[in-house]
């Protein structure tokens, strides 16, 4: 009862020769299977037919009779869906006298044949990577996959080494032309899969990657000679029979240096097949023709002959027969006739038979249905496809380092993506880091006039990205880049004064196009994860480790690549990547759409960040109930009173990093006109944790409407030099608003003080943040919104976050607040709704920024990373730490920020570390951090659309609800 494996997984061979021992136990059942076998249905077992589970009833019988009367060995499945396909597996293997095996040519993945089902990274972005992990654990998903659906065959991985740039069949589909690199990235694929009960098959033996014709199509020819060979073609071949591959794919090639006879292929070939793969090469394991209705062999031998040919040279299973009745009488007449012997026959069944052991067939399942699209979407697939991507992409070329991108504030960024539509992943994740003048040419064989009219579009950009989208694989195709394309990129990189950055999403062999260019990316492939990700790297949120598979051209070699380093900027990943269960965290969704439902507010932005990585970002609902335009992720929401956290705060916190003010000094310190007030004793510290003694407001807009005079005095429809400040567009305040509104704070009574004479009580106050603001700007010498937008807003690439929005932004992105009907009689729409932000024209200390989700969320992280972003520091002490922890006993409260209450949770989630800190505000808008957990978590909405006082958002606990839902996902560590 011994038994011994081969590397991983080797093939049991029978012969006693071979000195392979097997298992009693699975001896018995080969032994015992073959009994039961007639010579007919021995034969039946060689073959390999392939099945379309997209197809018709009538495919379905004939299969159905193939597998019932002639009794194949096995299926292939090509197009179709995973349901459709696992009923079919069941179907045909309950009508089997012996378990099938079943195979898939799924070299990325299931979605390289089925509907509803992800796609992995051709192989060629595998050979960008510098480690072969991610190969092993691609090769891991795509066999727990296929194992779920009862495949137990991947006709992978491909072993040619791809020396031939001009190859029409392989190309992206190699590993590359290094011959070590593509067997130390077979190996780990073949692994992948064995080590998970999937056979593996390599091919395109004994190797495909140096011919300049598609087999599928024609028969190639290749000269080389044996010495060639061995040195190159046959060693990631040699390599994986010692690693125990448990198949091979023969390929057809004429090879007139190992088989003169004239066209025949070496899937044909004796010589081949029995000669060179199974005596000199010692192979023992199971050996698979590539297809036999291929115009490389089929164009020459009829079908049933061509069969004949391919079992008389060696072949295992004969895969995709054109006519397997035709086949098992030609066959039969074979033996008959003494051209092949029955024994022979039987070792082939017996090979094929010892694989269905291996497999499990010998005590077969059905595939279970139930779940089965959730079984195969497994998370951590995104999270592997992802790491694969991640590493592969490639910064070719990096004049004066200018990747990646540092100084934002400087930079004029334009983007031109050609091959989409103005929709795609790559031009909206580079929005995410900077704003982006954004274009997009769909045709990829434009005209140069289409690139003309853009180039006058670009005179205020001094950065331009090109990106070139929906490439072929095809060299005689140019790749799928037109001359349109190229010209335009020449055209900006020698006459303008531009920084011209050129990614390339598709095949490296492309870049021979672009060897002018200073800044070179190749993201290898085109889809929303490598489009998403190419962008990460421009601007440092993720390092650039990839090298070039593949000489490109004499100056672009292979292993060419330039490491770049992080930045600390930002990621986009997947949930899983940073320990999040995407499942749970879906349930946000049911929460938001509460939220809308109930009508607590017409939609939302809500934004999680994990460990400096975006891992949801989603909005829902639209502006209004009318539902005429819904929320994007780019919609800009007035934040309300986050702003006094966002804005004022941030520069208080930069004067005492700069140390220009002393938080236990009085405010009159700063603000001399306090003295002789009963505020002049308020200290700094008090007034930032609402503990000064100063009211929560005053009735300042009441105030300037109590009677037709007083309103003439502060307000006029039309802007001029006396009445500046626009309230809402046609309705404007006098220059002198914000003196006014200082001077009544100023004048405005103070809270009685504590019984115990030790100050004052916790009170919310806005007008804290009015003395905040003038200390402020005093001190900076600077107004407020201009101060934060050249030392944080701008640096730190924020594209939305802004006062004044309607000055930056047109009206149809960002979502209006209230209907009006008492002060300003208006929808507020870009205009900010707090009353006393909008008498002072929309830039105050408490109130009056407005931002999406986005930008809300970086300038956190910045906070977060103790003012650490993007290669620049905005604090260079350990100011938010000191201003974020806890202050009074008496309090929640930090200095500025807001915080949990250890008794009932206070704004935030009941699970949120104590820690944490934020802030939220009136129109129904939050944002917290928790630095013990590492996230972030951002919600804005206008729940005060049309109405203010609809306070459904709070009623049914929306904001903390979404929040619980966060701690929830995620995932403990074991």
């Amino acid at each position: 009862m011994i038994l011994v494996f081969l590397g991983m997984g080797s093939l049991m061979s029978l012969k006693s020769s071979d000195n392979v021992i097997v298992s009693s136990k699975e001896q018995s059942w080969v032994d015992s299977v073959m009994t039961t076998l007639t010579p007919e249905q021995r034969i039946g077992q060689l073959f390999m037919v392939a099945a379309y589970s997209n197809k018709n009833e009538k495919h379905f019988r004939e299969i159905d009779t193939l597998v019932s009367r002639y009794n194949i060995g096995g299926v292939m499945f090509m197009q179709g869906g995973p349901l459709r396909q696992a009923k079919l597996t069941n179907r045909f293997q309950s009508r089997a006298k012996v378990p099938m095996l079943v195979a898939m040519d799924a070299e990325w993945g299931l979605g390289m044949r089925l509907d509803s089902t992800m796609q992995f990274a051709r192989q060629m972005t595998l050979g960008a990577m510098n480690d072969e992990k991610y190969v092993y654990l691609m090769g891991r998903e795509i066999a727990l996959k296929m194992k779920r659906l009862g495949v137990n065959v991947s006709f992978s991985p491909v072993l040619d080494v791809n020396v031939n740039p001009n190859n029409p069949v392989i190309g992206n589909r190699s590993f590359g032309e290094t011959k070590e690199e593509v067997t130390r990235r077979g190996i780990a694929y073949i692994r992948g899969l064995q080590d998970h009960g999937v056979v593996a098959v390599a091919k395109h033996f004994p190797g495909h990657g140096d011919t300049d014709v598609d087999s599928h199509h024609a028969l190639p020819v290749v000269n080389h000679d044996m010495k060639r060979l061995t040195e190159v073609e046959l060693y990631p071949f040699h390599k994986s029979f010692e690693a125990g591959v448990m198949g091979v794919m023969v390929a057809h090639l004429y090879m007139p240096k190992i088989d003169s006879t004239k066209n025949l292929a070496t899937t044909l070939s004796k010589p081949l097949v029995t000669g060179l793969l199974q005596e000199k090469m010692k192979y023992k394991g199971l050996v698979f023709t590539d297809a036999l209705n291929m115009k490389g062999v089929s164009k020459y031998y009829k079908p049933g002959e061509v069969d004949l040919k391919a079992l008389m040279a060696g072949n295992d299973v004969l895969l995709f027969p054109e006519d397997v009745p035709a086949a098992v009488k030609k066959i039969k007449g074979a033996i008959a006739a003494g051209q092949i012997a029955q024994e022979e026959v039987d070792q082939h069944v017996r090979k094929i038979l010892h694989t269905k052991y291996w497999a499990g067939l010998n005590s077969p399942k059905p595939v279970a249905l139930n779940n089965l699209a959730e079984d195969i979407t497994r998370p951590v697939s995104q999270v592997v496809q992802e790491q694969i991507y991640d590493n592969a992409v490639t910064v070719v070329q990096n004049k004066s380092s200018i990747l990646p991108f540092l100084t934002l504030d400087t930079l004029s960024i334009a983007s031109v993506a050609v091959g989409v539509t103005e929709v795609n992943k790559f031009q909206e994740t580079l929005g995410y880091y900077a704003p982006v003048n954004k274009f997009a040419i769909s045709d990829r064989f434009a005209p140069d006039s289409a690139f003309a009219r853009i180039i006058p579009k670009l005179k205020d950009n001094n950065v331009v990205v090109v990106s070139i989208h929906n490439m072929n694989s095809t060299a005689a195709k140019d790749f799928g880049i037109g001359l349109g394309t190229r010209a335009f990129i020449q055209y900006l990189q020698e006459r303008t004064n531009k920084k011209v950055i050129v990614a390339v999403m598709g095949n490296p062999y492309s870049l021979k196009f672009f060897e002018k260019a200073d800044w070179l990316l190749c993201g290898y492939e085109d889809n929303p994860v490598a489009q998403a990700l190419v962008p990460q790297v421009m601007f440092g949120a993720r390092p650039a480790n990839g090298k070039l598979p593949v000489t490109a051209s004499a100056k672009f070699k292979v292993g060419t690549g330039v490491v770049t380093g992080t930045l600390g900027r930002l990621k986009y990943g997947v949930p899983e990547s940073v320990g999040m269960d995407s499942k749970v965290l879906a349930q946000i969704d049911n929460v938001a759409r509460e939220a809308i439902a109930y009508a607590a507010t017409p939609g939302a932005q809500v934004m999680v960040v994990k460990d400096g990585t975006v891992i949801f970002n989603k909005s829902y609902g639209h502006y209004t109930y009318d539902k005429t335009k819904p929320v994007t992720n780019s919609t800009v929401y007035d934040v309300a009173s986050i702003t006094k956290v966002a804005a004022t705060l941030q520069a208080i916190m930069f004067l005492k990093d700069q140390g220009k003010v002393d938080l236990n000094a009085k405010v009159s310190t700063y603000l001399p006109e306090l003295k002789g007030t009963n505020k002049q004793n308020i200290v700094l510290r008090d007034v930032l944790a609402h503990q000064a003694g100063l009211q929560a407001g005053l009735p300042a807009w009441q105030n300037t409407l109590k009677s037709i005079e007083t309103k003439k005095l502060f307000y006029a429809s039309r802007q001029n030099d006396i009445y500046t400040n626009e309230v809402v567009p046609g309705f404007y305040s006098i220059k002198s608003m914000e003196d006014s509104l200082w001077t009544w704070t100023m004048k405005s009574r103070m809270l009685p003080p504590r019984k115990d004479g030790k100050g004052y009580d916790y009170k919310y106050s806005d007008l804290d943040f009015y003395v905040l603001k003038r200390l402020a700007e005093r001190m900076l010498n600077q107004p407020l919104d201009e101060f934060m937008d050249q030392n944080f807003y701008a640096p730190l690439g924020l594209s939305t976050m802004t006062y004044k929005p309607l000055l930056k932004h047109t009206q149809d992105v960002i979502a209006p607040t209230e209907d009006d009907k008492y002060f300003r009689h208006n929808l507020l729409w870009g205009s900010v709704h707090d009353q006393g932000a909008a008498m002072m024209g929309g830039v105050a200390g408490h109130a009056g920024l407005f931002s999406n989700a986005n930008d809300l969320a970086i300038l956190m992280q910045m906070n977060l990373q103790n003012g650490s972003y993007g290669g620049h520091k905005y604090f260079n002490t350990e100011v938010v730490a000191e201003f974020s922890k806890k202050q009074f006993k008496n309090s929640r409260r930090g200095l500025g920020w807001d915080k949990p209450d250890p008794e009932s949770g206070g704004p935030t989630s009941s699970m949120a570390s104590l820690s944490t800190f934020g802030h939220t505000g009136f129109t129904g808008t939050g944002a917290w951090v928790d630095p013990e957990n590492n996230l972030i978590y951002i919600f804005l909405s206008n729940r005060v659309y049309p109405d203010a006082g609809n306070n459904k958002l709070v009623t049914y606990n929306i904001r903390t609800r979404i929040h619980d839902v966060i701690y929830k996902a995620i995932i403990p560590k074991t």
